[in-house]
């Protein structure tokens, strides 16, 4: 597959990198079960699937797994999701 890249305003966009599971524990402090368990509780969001059924996520990942990390230095786990959910349905009535 060759990835081909975008000129907009005379500068080279390159297509955005999506990130299987492995990859993410290579370059997060995160364990694949834990990734996992981020995705089934709807912590962080897979963008695609590979025809192979592989969760694929995108690069604002990391800022989603960033905002694990502070929250869960002071919050529990049932907390972090709740105010995850929070944010999202905030950001979700700024967009209607």
């Amino acid at each position: 597959m060759v990835m081909q890249s975008k000129v907009r305003d005379n500068v080279l966009q390159a297509p955005p990198k999506l990130y299987r599971i492995g990859e993410l524990v290579r370059y997060s402090p995160f364990s694949r079960q834990t990734i996992h368990n981020y995705t089934i509780m709807g912590l962080i969001h897979e963008t695609q699937w590979t025809e192979g059924g592989h969760r694929l996520y995108g690069e604002s990942v990391f800022e989603e797994l960033s905002r694990i990390i502070e929250l869960r230095k002071t919050k529990s786990l049932y907390q972090v999701r709740q105010i995850l959910r929070d944010r999202a349905e905030k950001g979700k009535g700024l967009k209607t």
